[in-house]
């Protein structure tokens, strides 16, 4: 066992032990709740201190129930809500749980926090250590975010050593995957590709990417992105030699980035301030501003290899103006800039071209292997498979026949219930059912009496309903309102949504000519289902059949009430 995990082992026992003595603090009336809730709690609080108690009640609950997977989950979510510097002592704790499941995804995901939780330091060497890491276990798997969220942060470490034309690749990658799965990452991976452009040249580019991405924040309702954007347009004016429009841009950004605690933005923008009053010869005003580029590499040792200049501006300022002392202070200051970016680049270049381009390579080796084997497996079995493709064939043949007889029974079955629908009275007969025992019959008529006003208001068409969120909506017990749904309405919870959002479907589909030229994605939208996978699903369970087949059929028949 190496030292990192004998630290790693000591640091997940510690927190063990610190959580458990804390273990009474957690109110009894959290003890209970489902880890759904205590997620959904924790990250609906903007306040870290209440929402501290759901993060420890998820992973004392966890622990409790020694489920590993959870307790990574929630040291994982310790990690994101705490400071920087415990949020990489909360990471340890996560890879050392997930390494408990075997699970490649999630260690490879705990690796990935943690390189992050690094790179938010600026410690550009401990995050592609672990981004090399976690890109060996996620190679293993097929999560597509997680892939793409570490070719995002690859990416930035790219734009670090300088090879832009890599990182704009990925970074295109990367805004196209997000764009309409994650707006947050979307924006991330747009405001860098942005930055990307400026270094090559591509002025114009990067000012069209910045105005595309002050219209998606605002469209995506994500306004604390923007501060990014007008960060960079700021940089981007000083490169097209608008001055002023830089400093005033880039003044606009820095109170909020010293807000975010984000130095590293902070520092270039007070290089790029002091160079746009140094290049209008308003020298006594650049100064200040480069101290501070200084003052940050002082405290918190970051600086880019474009901030070396600061240095380089200082200290011939000082010796024209012959001040010895704080003319060497700042030749002292450059040498360690220069000790510092050599021993970071020449660290980083070594482990993303031997490390990182290796794994890929190994990589890329396996799948061609596999691709062959594949390719020879197939070809040796081609004969075997004819044979069973054409019994297969034969047998499927004689099964659609049939299927279509059923299904064909079925449209008709559904067609007459639509039909004798119309016929009778919009007033629905109840049917009679025995009082519910351990429920206050008052309760039991409230519930019932809101149920109705949800299916007759169609809220049943908005996403995403859960029993805790149609509860928390009637402000009513979910254990009370699963089991009135379960014995009034004879079905699960899930299966009442599903079927009122396809019978609604059903309806539209019989009058609306339109709606028949929707392909299931569509559909799945129209009625609020989260996915076309769980439309196509829950139509099938519901009628016997596919959405294609009867809009098909319905076609046919042509019953339009248009």
């Amino acid at each position: 066992m190496n030292q990192n995990q004998t630290f790693a082992i000591f640091l997940f026992l510690f927190h063990l032990v610190s959580a458990q003595q804390k273990e009474y603090k957690i109110p009894d009336s959290l003890k209970n709740k489902s880890y759904d809730y205590l997620d959904d709690k924790a990250y609906g609080l903007k306040d870290s201190s209440k929402a501290a108690i759901y993060l420890y009640a998820f992973l004392q609950k966890a622990k409790n129930e020694k489920n590993w997977k959870e307790i990574a989950n929630g040291y994982s979510n310790l990690s994101n809500q705490s400071s920087d510097k415990l949020s990489i002592i909360y990471a340890d704790s996560t890879i050392y749980a997930a390494k408990k499941t075997n699970d490649n995804m999630l260690i490879g995901s705990a690796y990935l926090s943690k390189g992050i939780a690094y790179y938010s330091l600026k410690h550009h060497n401990y995050a592609l250590d672990n981004y090399i890491i976690a890109h060996g276990y996620l190679a293993k798997t097929t999560d597509k975010y997680l892939i793409y969220k570490l070719m995002y942060n690859i990416a930035l470490v790219k734009y670090y050593l300088g090879y832009y034309d890599e990182a704009i690749s990925l970074l295109k990658d990367c805004v196209s995957y997000f764009k309409n799965k994650n707006p947050r990452a979307y924006l991330n991976s747009l405001h860098f590709l942005g930055v990307c452009y400026n270094k090559i040249g591509n002025y114009g580019l990067c000012s069209e990417t910045n105005i595309l991405g002050i219209a998606e924040c605002k469209k995506l309702g994500i306004p604390e992105m923007e501060v990014y954007y007008i960060h960079s347009q700021g940089i981007n004016d000083y490169f097209k030699q608008n001055y002023a429009s830089a400093i005033r841009n880039i003044e606009a950004s820095i109170r909020e980035l010293k807000e975010k605690k984000d130095f590293g933005n902070e520092s270039v923008g007070y290089f790029y301030i002091g160079k746009s009053y140094w290049k209008t010869e308003k020298y006594e005003t650049a100064l200040p501003y480069f101290k501070k580029v200084d003052q940050l590499f002082n405290t918190k040792g970051y600086l880019r290899p474009d901030l070396r200049e600061v240095y380089e501006i200082l200290i011939n300022y000082y010796k024209a103006k012959d001040n010895p002392e704080i003319h060497l202070y700042y030749i002292d200051q450059l040498l360690k800039a220069d000790r510092m970016l050599n021993e970071t680049f020449k660290y980083l270049v070594g482990k993303i071209n031997k490390e990182y381009y290796t794994q890929e390579l190994l990589i890329d080796k396996e799948n061609l292997k596999r691709e062959l084997f594949i390719k020879n497996y197939k070809y040796s079995v081609l004969i075997g498979f004819t044979s069973i493709i054409f019994s297969g064939f034969i047998i499927v043949t004689h099964r659609n026949l049939k299927n279509k007889k059923i299904y064909k029974k079925r449209f008709e079955e559904l067609m007459l219930e639509i039909n004798n629908s119309k016929d009778k009275s919009k007033t629905k007969e109840k049917k009679e059912k025995p009082a519910m025992l351990g429920i206050n019959t008052e309760t039991v008529a409230i519930i019932l009496k809101l149920l109705e006003k949800f299916e007759n208001e169609k809220k049943y068409l908005d996403r995403d309903w859960k029993l805790t969120t149609l509860s928390a909506f009637f402000n009513h017990n979910p254990t009370y309102l699963s089991a009135i749904i379960y014995h009034y309405k004879e079905k699960r919870f899930n299966q009442y949504i599903n079927d009122l959002k396809t019978e609604y479907i059903i309806s539209l589909l019989y009058s609306n000519k339109l709606i028949r030229k929707y392909n299931n994605k569509a559909l799945a939208e129209e009625v609020g289902f989260s996915s076309t996978e769980r439309f196509a699903k829950a139509f099938k369970n519901k009628t016997g059949i596919s959405a294609a087949y009867f809009i098909e059929q319905i076609k046919k028949e042509n019953t339009t009430l248009n």
